[in-house]
């Protein structure tokens, strides 16, 4: 229980982090990143407290690699057309 409630402590202040970095790309991947991890681990730890099987982890890392990807592979499109990873909201679609 400890660890379920520590996880979901991390996942608020990851969550609401992220909502306060909103100017920074880099930032806001990298804290979207620690709000999948943190899902992954309650998502372990709830498996293995009802002994369900541990198969779909697998494709939870899947989809948490290919939304990492993702994201840099958008980094670097916005990083070639701006310049740098900071940008203010309004200019975000005028690329």
């Amino acid at each position: 229980m400890y660890i379920f409630v520590s996880c979901l402590f991390m996942f608020y202040i990851s969550m609401s982090s992220f909502f306060y970095m909103k100017s920074h790309l880099l930032m806001m991947l990298m804290l979207l990143e620690f709000m999948s991890v943190t899902l992954l681990f309650m998502l372990l730890n709830f498996l293995l407290g009802f002994s369900y099987d541990l198969a779909i982890l697998i494709y939870f890392i899947i989809v948490l690699v290919c939304e990492a990807v993702m994201g840099l592979i958008l980094l670097t499109l916005f990083v070639r057309c701006h310049g740098s990873d900071y940008f203010q909201i309004s200019s975000v679609f005028l690329c």
